[in-house]
């Protein structure tokens, strides 16, 4: 069952996303930080009600944002549609206790229905340049790539971005 977030689940979201990191970074990919995702970012991902999760065998197994929202370093972009009603897609991350289930695919298939429900042009994301596996993921699922963008607090190496057209 996905469904909105809560701020009392924030713990346990963190608790996933910090795994995550430690497992990307025994494989060499340090795409996420002990800063980011933060609460912070997660709070106000709640409080604009664009971060959901993912429940199975009791337990929170993964997270996403659906937000509407253009980051400003997104404004570089040539994106194949206009800026206009296109959802993104942020902090996906499943606990690697439970990756390799097919838990990520159904929080994109979460993610992208949504956003046709909604009328939406298009769903945008980025993803680490580094990190083969993300890229392979979204490209099989039919995202294009168009472009890098840089999170300099994150990493000195640049975030690819993707687009769906819906």
């Amino acid at each position: 069952m996905i469904q909105l977030a809560k701020i009392s689940q924030i713990p346990e979201i963190l608790t996933i996303t910090d795994a995550c990191r430690l497992a990307m970074e025994a494989n060499g990919i340090y795409q996420w930080t002990t800063e980011y995702p933060s609460k912070k970012a997660f709070e106000n991902d709640i409080e604009r009600n664009e971060l959901y999760v993912l429940h199975q065998y009791n337990d929170i197994v993964g997270c996403i944002v659906v937000s509407l929202f253009m980051d400003e370093e997104y404004r570089s972009i040539d994106w194949l549609t206009e800026n206009d009603k296109n959802y993104y897609i942020h902090r996906l991350g499943v606990h690697p206790k439970y990756q390799g289930q097919g838990f990520a695919q159904r929080l994109m298939d979460f993610g992208e229905n949504f956003a046709r429900e909604n009328n939406a042009l298009s769903v945008r994301l980025d993803t680490f340049s580094q990190n083969k596996r993300n890229q392979k993921f979204y490209e099989q699922r039919g995202y294009t790539r168009l472009g890098d963008i840089f999170f300099t607090k994150q990493s000195e190496h640049p975030f690819h971005c993707y687009e769906l057209v819906l």
